[in-house]
């Protein structure tokens, strides 16, 4: 058993898959075999995270995952015993014991005969729960008292620990989609993955449901011949390679930012978009960055200078439309863009060997076919492009809903990357990078202090960096490397929230601090 952290990669498997490797291990073992692991595996982990728990209550499912419970009941009935703690386990069982599977069968007997009282009210109080109610083969809204246990599990205060993954939500897709869900768990969530790990536990609701994750493989690895339906992606070893002393800036590449409509244009003022996005190229080791300004006046130009970040070169589009600018750099549009994108955007989109496409840019692109056209032409000129909607603008990408992306944000990305042949990063919680024929990748980092404006413009110029400093390389090596940016973006937020909650200084994460990678002092201590 391994608790699962951002530093490295891990395989993610579908309840397709997962099934198939369970099927397998079953014919391998003798009868319950895996069911007696899984339960002793729950029991030694629910020990370990509330060592002098005194009254645990395990809430048990129809299914399997029940009968996991019951083992994990068993074991803790035997440990709190021998340890003489009362008032001990209390074990709830929304199921008919006479129609249980047969594994979970075996699991209720052997609870009986431990001594169990097996009860359908929960008590009412605890100091950990075990939520062993549905697993994931259950797709039907639970109704009755399996409702109202999960509504109770929802509302704890005290530590949960979820068996396998979090009742109610889907393996694959990360959607909680039955029952009562609460956005903000009042309580310590903790799930113990069994066999494999599952996409949902990563991304969409699956983050804040199922909190810290950890696995169990019960000695069961998948054939190396598995295709995992995803990674999660933690930062891989080239993006924490050395630098050449001998470097210079020319080596480091190029960044040029298209965006930041000018309040001139139709009174509304973004120039600040394409300003966060500079700034985080050029902070994150782009060795020069240069801000274009597509809708600012040439006879009366607002912006000139940046005078905290002095380093940037503002140029007018005026000044870069007929030069080689856009081919040798790499360029990251849309940031802020308004109306005045859509202009540049046709010759930005012909003539970017790199491009990181944004906000103002997608929404543009989303509404023009000859656009979409132009993006998916790229790729046969081996030209490098990166989407990065949020939710809306990847429905509009895709003439559908958010609620259609957020049910499963895997397909979402996927059918981006497949529509634009593009390389799709689709934020939120458990952001997914996918391109074209490639496995996809979750991003593991991150947290909610990111949840604040213009943060998405700083990752659009944190990708503009990582590509610029990239060497020519394989689509697998691109991909990786919008991948390592974008962990290194959530990164800097977890950061963050490690250093104000342990200076106690309650600082508010900016996307100007986070695109200076920036972290909050520590309280000097009183003389």
């Amino acid at each position: 058993m391994r608790r699962i952290t951002t530093l490295n990669g891990e395989p993610l498997f579908d309840v397709s898959t997962t099934r198939t490797i369970e099927q397998a291990a079953l014919t391998a073992q003798p009868p319950h075999a895996l069911m007696a692991r899984a339960g002793l595996a729950v029991a030694r982990l629910a020990r370990a995270l509330a060592p002098h728990a005194r009254s645990v209550w395990v809430a048990c499912g129809p299914g399997n995952n029940g009968g996991d419970g019951l083992v994990a009941a068993t074991h803790l009935h035997h440990m709190l015993r021998a340890s003489k703690g009362q008032p001990g386990v209390v074990v709830t069982l929304c199921a008919d014991p006479t129609r249980l599977p047969p594994d979970a069968a075996w699991a209720y007997q052997q609870a009986l005969s431990a001594g169990i009282h097996i009860t359908t009210d929960p008590p009412a109080a605890f100091d950990i729960a075990i939520d062993a109610l549905l697993g994931i083969g259950h797709l039907r809204s639970p109704t009755g008292r399996l409702a109202e246990h999960l509504e109770r599990l929802q509302h704890s205060t005290a530590p949960v620990l979820c068996v396998d993954l979090p009742s109610g939500l889907e393996a694959d897709t990360g959607r909680h989609c039955m029952g009562p869900r609460l956005q903000t768990l009042p309580g310590q969530r903790h799930t113990l993955s069994l066999l494999t790990l599952k996409p949902g536990l990563f991304t969409a609701d699956g983050r804040d449901q199922a909190g810290t994750v950890w696995l169990d493989d019960l000695g069961i690895a998948p054939n190396t011949e598995t295709p995992p339906r995803a990674w999660l992606h933690a930062t891989s070893a080239n993006a924490r390679a050395m630098q050449s002393h001998a470097t210079h800036k020319g080596s480091r590449g190029d960044v040029l930012v298209l965006g930041g409509q000018d309040i001139a244009d139709h009174g509304i003022g973004m120039t600040g978009a394409a300003v966060l996005a500079a700034r985080a190229a050029l902070h994150a080791g782009a060795g020069r960055v240069y801000l274009g300004l597509p809708g600012a006046n040439p006879e009366q130009p607002g912006t000139g200078w940046d005078p905290v970040c002095p380093e940037l070169m503002v140029r007018l589009w005026s000044a870069i439309r007929d030069t080689d600018m856009l081919a040798q750099a790499s360029v990251v549009c849309g940031c802020g863009g308004g109306q005045a994108i859509a202009a540049i955007l046709p010759q930005t989109v012909q003539q970017a060997r790199s491009l990181v496409l944004d906000a103002d840019a997608l929404n543009t692109i989303a509404t023009n076919g000859e656009l979409q056209a132009a993006v998916r032409a790229r790729r046969e000129q081996d030209f490098i492009t990166v989407l990065t909607p949020h939710p809306l603008e990847a429905a509009r990408l895709l003439g559908a809903d958010t609620a259609a992306v957020m049910g499963n944000r895997l397909a979402a990305a996927q059918a981006i990357c497949e529509r634009f042949d593009a390389i799709c990063v689709l934020k939120g919680s458990g952001t997914v990078i996918s391109a074209p024929g490639m496995t996809p990748r979750i991003n593991s980092s991150g947290n909610a202090s990111l949840a604040t404006a213009g943060t998405g413009d700083v990752l659009a110029g944190m990708l503009g960096a990582a590509l610029a400093r990239q060497q020519p390389a394989s689509q697998h090596d691109t991909l990786t490397t919008v991948a390592d940016a974008v962990h290194h973006h959530g990164w800097v937020a977890d950061q963050w929230l490690d250093a104000t909650q342990a200076h106690g200084t309650g600082a508010r994460l900016t996307a100007d601090a986070l695109a200076r990678t920036r972290l909050p002092r520590a309280i000097s201590p009183a003389r």
